[in-house]
């Protein structure tokens, strides 16, 4: 089981915050650091000191970090052109030496576009679809060909298809909990689907929905990567956890029945109930990202346990 971070930024965090969380998650064994990508706080967090952007937080760790993988839960679509998002990952994979994972959602949050000026179109998902379809073949075009598309919302013509990312392939992550347009996209798509916040057995029903579109595909089910995100709220006895639980505004009993919470013990016996209907990676939301304590805590009591 991969253990992967994943951190909230627009609920408030500056660079230097994100590049100690960052530098921890290296330091202390996890497999990635991940963000989300919002320009507008949610709920009651004051957000302070104001939203930094994913890809250019990832080209900072990229330079900063070695070994641990660095990618978004998920770029909002609406927020970037597709061409201009090819390029941008491609030059953060390189600046990375090929660490880099493109988590690409349809974009939902609605408020942030009015916020910022940012257009909020109806057609999100055929505008994934093409989206996707551009990335991915911008991508694979052979050096010195040139790729064209011609689509509904968008249209390329005679690219140079450049720059190309270092690795020969890099991840697309696809999630979601919808019943018929997600899995066909993560079948055609994706090399890694993701199922956030979500309970067992939600998360069983999505995965076979998207094992079966990988087959009806013409794909192996099993050439998918399937995980989930889960808020993460450990500590080493009761006290702990509801400190824990207090500092990001939830209970605990909540964070129990939707989430990673409690004891270590509790932790780990969890992540074995999603390991046992397919999922080989989780992403631990982490919501306080001043307490690195906690970090320490869940790489030694519960990442050395799954390892």
């Amino acid at each position: 089981m991969d253990l992967r971070i994943f951190t909230e930024p627009q609920q408030g965090a500056d660079y230097d915050t994100l590049l100690a969380v960052a530098k921890a998650t290296e330091d202390l064994g996890f497999d990635a650091f991940f963000r989300s990508d919002h320009y507008l706080r949610m709920g009651s967090a004051d957000g302070l000191p104001g939203p930094t952007d994913a890809w250019i937080t990832l080209a900072g760790l990229a330079r900063e970090t070695s070994r641990i993988r660095l990618g978004t839960l998920m770029t909002a679509g609406t927020f970037r052109l597709p061409g201009v998002l090819a390029i941008q990952v491609a030059q953060v994979d390189r600046m990375s030496g090929g660490r880099v994972e493109l988590g690409l959602g349809a974009g939902w949050f609605e408020e942030e576009h009015k916020a910022y000026g940012i257009p909020f179109p109806k057609e999100r998902m055929a505008r994934l679809e093409e989206q996707l379809a551009i990335v991915t073949g911008l991508w694979a075009t052979e050096p010195g060909a040139t790729f064209d598309y011609r689509g509904v919302h968008y249209q390329v013509e005679n690219s140079p298809a450049l720059p190309k990312p270092a690795q020969a392939k890099v991840p697309v992550l696809i999630g979601g909990h919808g019943a018929r347009r997600t899995p066909r996209l993560a079948a055609r798509y994706a090399d890694e689907f993701n199922m956030p916040f979500a309970s067992i057995s939600d998360s069983e029903r999505q995965f076979g929905r998207v094992r079966q579109a990988a087959e009806e595909a013409g794909r192996k089910s099993d050439d998918l990567v399937y995980s989930n995100a889960l808020v993460v709220c450990v500590g080493k006895d009761d006290a702990e956890v509801a400190r824990r639980a207090a500092a990001i505004g939830r209970e605990v009993d909540e964070l129990k029945a939707n989430g990673l919470a409690g004891s270590p013990a509790e932790v780990v016996e969890k992540i074995g109930t999603y390991a046992a209907i397919g999922s080989s990676r989780v992403y631990l939301q982490l919501l306080d990202l001043d307490d690195l304590d906690h970090l320490e805590l869940i790489s030694s009591q519960v990442l050395a346990q799954l390892g």
